[in-house]
């Protein structure tokens, strides 16, 4: 099967980033791809005021763009993520929502690890405004293949990774919006990472460029196979990246070098 990434420089102008995503993710349905994905909060990002500001429900515009989109090309969308509005709850999620070909909404999921970091000197707390998610989610594919879910920050539990893939996952989509020092440092290692530990293709679309003072995301969006080898990358633009993914490579490494079946998990302990 082919997949895309697809590669913004969101901000709070949130007509301008449905446009552009619209677009990109034309190029890649029309490059062949059945799955598509995008970045993390993609319809807006700024400031944390912006981003609260241009929060939505699930039945918000954007959502409901990415279910028509995906319907209409039928393809499976991951919608990367979006800031949601959610009933009864103070602050907002960051939200990945898996739209199936018929438009329909296949998995949600509400990202578990808050950004709560200072990097190059600024300040980031995501927890201040987002409410953490607790579910680990697992989607399906319109052809049946298990799709793990995350967000950005996530990349650096290997954990959670470990746990999709223990339930099947085949393809973990990582919609991200890493920082620029962060991008240039860790992206690269932390994407290959989780897919050669996991023997799982995985699919990382990024932000890039600046999205508000002092807030800049560093791109490289990549498509990694399960034995950590970079099937597409993106330039230093907006952009969409398609690779083909040979499952029958994943379950022949998964064969070969059986790491997943070799665990001894009665040996893992430590205080909690």
């Amino acid at each position: 099967m082919r997949a895309g990434a697809v590669q913004l420089n969101s901000t709070a102008d949130t007509a301008r980033n449905l446009e552009t995503a619209d677009r990109l993710v034309r190029a890649a349905a029309a490059d062949g791809a059945e799955l598509v994905a995008l970045p993390e909060k993609w319809s807006v990002l700024g400031t944390p005021a912006q981003i609260a500001a241009g929060a939505e429900p699930l039945d918000g515009p954007a959502i409901s763009w990415a279910r028509d989109v995906a319907r209409e090309l039928s393809i499976d969308l991951v919608a990367g993520s979006i800031a949601e509005r959610v009933e009864g709850q103070d602050k907002t999620s960051n939200t990945s929502v898996h739209v199936r070909p018929d438009g329909e909404l296949a998995g949600v999921y509400r990202k578990i690890h808050m950004f709560d970091v200072e990097v190059d000197g600024v300040q980031y707390r995501e927890s201040e405004g987002e409410q953490p998610g607790e579910e680990i989610v697992v989607s399906a594919l319109a052809c049946g293949t298990p799709v793990g879910m995350s967000v950005c920050y996530d990349l650096r539990f290997p954990e959670l990774f470990r746990i999709l893939a223990l339930r099947g996952a085949e393809i973990v989509v990582a919609p991200s919006a890493f920082t620029l020092a962060t991008t240039r440092d860790h992206w690269a290692v932390l994407v290959r990472s989780r897919a050669i530990e996991n023997q799982c293709f995985v699919i990382a679309p990024n932000q890039i460029g600046t999205h508000a003072p002092g807030m800049r995301s560093g791109g490289r969006s990549m498509i990694v196979d399960p034995w950590g080898l970079v099937l597409a990358s993106a330039p230093d633009t907006e952009a969409a990246i398609v690779a083909e993914l040979d499952l029958g490579t994943l379950r022949d490494i998964r064969r070969r070098l059986p790491s997943l079946a070799n665990r001894r998990p009665g040996a893992y302990r430590w205080e909690a």
